[in-house]
């Protein structure tokens, strides 16, 4: 017994000491990443011993108490030990109550809001993410840029399946639902670009599912919003005096399509669903089959895509819903720019 006590102890302290040693995370990028990875240690110092405690007691059980070789007589009836069980079930109950207090605190601290916050709206779809910033000139790009030391409240949500949005070096992460928004908040502290990953398995295209964030100076922030404004305001001045290319092209990398297609013009190469720099020929040889022309072949393609496979490609990758996520005006657009770089148009 003593023995096993001995060991116990022994295994306890290298458990713990490996546990604290072990670089479990990478770096810190926010100000929540700190608090987070120190309950983590308190976790791992509060679980080390339990485990070893369990085990260490199953495995004297089972040698101490194991039927010799031969014997299949029952065991003695025993009726327990009331003064124990209270014992092994309260120490536990407390444990449990105190770092459950704990990191609900450390959430509640994390969650708390700040003063002159920036909102994020972040949107999900398969396999791309989309980022905008309503409150700084509703700005919309594929990147995700952040200032340095400025809190931020992203508001998450997914046009189509479940999605996780996270950051590991910010220590936060929530997922998607369809129809729900969920928010998080975040502080970054670290200049560096980063990367955002998808955590749920949301179809063929999940590994792709990422994106870069940078976090830069608040001077270079407010430099890269200025151009971004400028550019969204010259590609709409584009689109009212009839520049569908620029347009179309928006659609195309925005909306989506870029996350799954590859098309030189809009410098995408993904191989999840066929490319799309002959389109052209494709649509107007499928088109002559069926019996309509190329514009017409690209459209209903884009509304059932199941309905026009290519070879290699399998049903239920595309999403059915884009009728629904886009306008007819941005789809003719889109329609229109695919064919005019894939030499549709000629």
């Amino acid at each position: 017994m003593l023995g096993m006590v001995v060991v116990s102890v022994l295994a306890t302290i290298v458990g713990i000491a490996i546990s604290l040693a072990i670089d479990w995370f990478p770096p810190q990028a926010s100000t929540a990443a700190e608090d987070i990875d120190l309950l983590w240690d308190v976790l791992m110092i509060a679980s080390v011993p339990i485990f070893v405690l369990v085990m260490s007691v199953a495995i004297y059980s089972v040698l101490l108490f194991r039927a010799k070789p031969g014997d299949l007589s029952d065991g003695a009836p025993i009726h327990g030990n009331t003064r124990l069980e209270i014992v092994w079930v309260t120490i536990p109950f407390i444990m449990v109550s105190a770092l459950a207090a704990y990191g609900w605190v450390v959430l509640n601290d994390i969650e708390e809001k700040q003063a002159n916050d920036m909102v994020v709206n972040v949107t999900a779809q398969q396999f791309a993410w989309r980022f905008d910033y309503p409150d700084d000139g509703k700005v919309k790009s594929n990147q995700l840029v952040l200032a340095k030391d400025r809190p931020v409240e992203f508001h998450v949500r997914t046009e189509d399946v479940l999605h996780a949005f996270w950051v590991p070096e910010f220590r936060l992460k929530t997922d998607t639902v369809p129809g729900l928004t969920t928010q998080i908040r975040v502080t970054p502290s670290k200049i560096g670009e980063y990367e955002v990953v998808c955590t749920e398995l949301c179809g063929l295209g999940h590994s792709t599912m990422r994106q870069n964030v940078r976090v830069v100076s608040q001077e270079e922030f407010d430099t890269w919003l200025s151009e971004e404004q400028k550019q969204e305001q010259g590609e709409q001045a584009s689109a009212a005096g009839g520049d569908q290319a620029s347009e179309g092209k928006r659609v195309f990398t925005e909306d989506g399509c870029a996350s799954c297609h590859s098309l030189a013009d809009a410098e995408s190469a993904s191989r999840i669903g066929p490319g799309l720099d002959d389109l052209g020929d494709t649509a107007r040889r499928m088109g002559k089959r069926h019996g309509q022309s190329p514009a017409q072949y690209v459209r209903a393609a884009i509304a059932n895509p199941d309905a026009s496979l290519t070879r290699d490609f399998n049903a239920g990758v595309m999403p059915t819903d884009f009728e629904k996520r886009l306008s007819p005006a941005e789809i003719d657009t889109l329609v229109k720019y695919l064919l005019s770089v894939s030499g549709g148009s000629k």
